[in-house]
């Protein structure tokens, strides 16, 4: 994915799961794991339950829009 490419508030895909986008700097995006089972109230905020991750520019080539774009370029 490009910088552009991420959305507050979006999802996207990577090999260890679904993020959700909680902040964009000029070359970081931030995100929190989405996962099943877990309280939903734990992915409202901020603040959030769950740890907020750093994807910087290096970590945007791992990183797909959706499970179905991850599957096609595996």
């Amino acid at each position: 994915m490009k910088h552009s490419d991420f959305a507050i508030g979006g999802e996207f895909v990577t090999t260890s799961g679904t993020w959700r986008c909680t902040d964009i700097g000029t070359r970081t995006v931030i995100a929190i794991k989405v996962s099943d089972g877990e309280d939903a109230s734990w992915f409202r905020g901020p603040p959030y339950a769950v740890e907020e991750m750093v994807f910087d520019e290096n970590d945007w080539g791992g990183c797909w829009p959706d499970q179905a774009v991850r599957d096609a370029d595996l």
